[in-house]
């Protein structure tokens, strides 16, 4: 901590230091999964949201589809800390999880899945392709930074 206070910077060790990308990644997924939360309990206000809850815990399949919706809304948020701590479970989890929302959400959209709780609305398979894209961008954006950068899956190989 002297050091600290001597020379007015922090002491880095480049092996234990975490990519930029890697820590814009992990951030990203905390920022945007509490951001959106806390953006729909605004618009949709404290009463709305309990209403969603009972409305969901009607029906057992609609009960399953909520606790597995906030499940993996919590193991998002693992996922995050564990990849920004350098393990490698932590971004293939993220990932692996979002390919099952992908899944989930075009099929429960198609009208193959019921009930359709998380579901996007479109005309036609087209336009619901095209809004499910749009929608998962950002999450494909992390991805790509926890896979692409070489300093990156350098940093997992490491560990």
């Amino acid at each position: 901590m002297s050091e600290v206070f001597r020379e007015g910077k922090a002491v880095l060790t480049s092996p234990s230091s975490v990519p930029v990308a890697v820590l814009v990644a992990g951030i990203a997924i905390i920022a945007t999964r509490l951001i959106s939360l806390a953006l729909q309990v605004h618009e949709l206000g404290l009463a709305e949201v309990a209403s969603f809850v009972y409305r969901s815990a009607q029906a057992w399949d609609s009960t399953l589809i909520f606790i597995a919706s906030q499940l993996l809304f919590f193991f998002e948020l693992r996922c995050a800390v564990a990849l920004m701590r350098g393990k490698n479970w932590g971004r293939w989890g993220y990932a692996v999880a979002q390919v099952v929302v992908v899944l989930y959400m075009y099929s429960a959209s198609m009208g193959w899945i019921y009930p359709e709780l998380f579901s996007i609305n479109g005309e036609n398979s087209l336009q619901i392709v095209h809004l499910l894209i749009s929608q998962k961008l950002p999450d494909l954006l992390v991805i790509l930074l926890l896979f692409v950068p070489a300093g990156c899956r350098q940093f997992y190989r490491q560990r």
